[in-house]
């Protein structure tokens, strides 16, 4: 009898408490909006840990056990001045900052590996491996603990944590940032002088890591995940540094090519864990507006010429590609669009 889920009547909906607290407040040219925000979760469904196997269950017992809390601000700031009667400026940002952790998950019981434990934890925290290097030689592979398929020089060596000898899963701790951005924050500005004006956004985020795909970004094999019925191609960071027997790096940028896909590889880990912080000039207008004693004569009430442009520029510590796209290269990016238009009003 195949089972696939036990019924628990008891199993009901998870709740929620949320609070908010905020501040409007204008003074010398600046209106502030400030918010704090909290969240209390609690009876959340999650698998129970702490039935033992020798019960004899066929499958995984759900219950409500689980609990977070969370909290945050949100900031939103802004001047305006009349300079004189030709311009005018507008200065504005905004910010927000949002955590939350587990004060209960029912995790298993360890002997030392003190750092399974989720609790303290974001739920998007990510649990991998530490990479140490790439392995330079088979003897080093001999003489190393026992890690995941068949793996060789060239491939991820992983750190054992509890020193039992064999990696596996009690060798994971919790690795990089939450994969939801901790902080999002953009500003921006709009000068205006004898008609002509220049609007700018930025925009970024930080605290959030991401991982490279290891399976989509690799050439030479195809991702049976993708369907795809050619080799992926080679992109030019992994040609420019790869393990290889005439280069021996222990740090190259990616391990051995191969054909297949490598499960060694695969695993999460600090190997191919990147930051996802980033600051984008998110947009850039420039216009000029012609003056109203010369638009009348034309019988127009309005009329406006502009240039913009959106996605100039992006700063982040990533520079393979577009950060934004996270861990697969070869989606298609964000674009750079360049317009020039007019704003006609009769």
């Amino acid at each position: 009898v195949n089972v696939s889920r036990y019924a628990n009547p008891a199993i009901g909906w998870e709740k929620s408490r949320k609070a908010n607290f905020a501040l409007e407040a204008s003074f010398y040219g600046f209106d502030l909006i400030a918010e704090y925000f909290t969240e209390h979760r609690t009876d959340i469904l999650q698998k129970r840990a702490s039935i033992p196997s020798v019960m004899g269950n066929k499958a995984d017992v759900y219950a409500n056990i689980g609990e977070t809390k969370g909290h945050g601000v949100d900031l939103d700031l802004k001047y305006q001045k009349n300079l004189n009667k030709n311009a005018f400026l507008i200065v504005r940002g905004n910010l927000t900052y949002a955590h939350s952790e587990y004060l209960k998950y029912e995790d298993n019981t360890y002997d030392k590996e003190w750092w399974k434990y989720k609790i303290g934890y974001s739920p998007n925290q990510k649990w991998g491996y530490i990479a140490e290097g790439l392995f330079i030689d088979d003897a080093e592979v001999a003489n190393s603990p026992v890690q995941f398929g068949d793996y060789k020089a060239g491939d991820i060596k992983y750190r054992d944590m509890n020193g039992d000898g064999v990696i596996n899963s009690l060798d994971q701790v919790p690795i990089g940032h939450p994969t939801s951005p901790e902080i999002n924050y953009g500003f921006g500005s709009t000068f205006s002088y004898k008609g002509f004006d220049i609007n700018f956004q930025f925009h970024g985020s930080a605290q959030s890591s991401f991982w490279i795909d290891y399976d989509k970004m690799s050439p030479f094999f195809k991702d049976s995940k993708m369907s795809q019925k050619t080799n992926n191609q080679l992109v030019k960071f992994i040609a420019n540094s790869y393990w290889s027997e005439s280069n021996r790096n222990r740090y190259a940028t990616w391990p051995r090519l191969s054909t297949t896909s490598v499960a060694n590889n695969k695993e999460l880990s600090t190997w191919f864990m990147r930051d996802g912080s980033f600051l984008r000039l998110k947009l850039v207008e420039l216009g000029y507006t012609v003056p109203q004693k010369i638009v009348s004569k034309w019988g127009m009430s309005n009329l406006r010429l502009y240039m913009s442009s959106t996605n100039l520029f992006v700063l982040s510590k990533f520079k393979d590609w577009d950060v934004e796209l996270a861990g697969n290269g070869l989606n298609y990016p964000l674009q750079r669009v360049f317009n020039i238009g007019v704003n006609v009003s009769f």
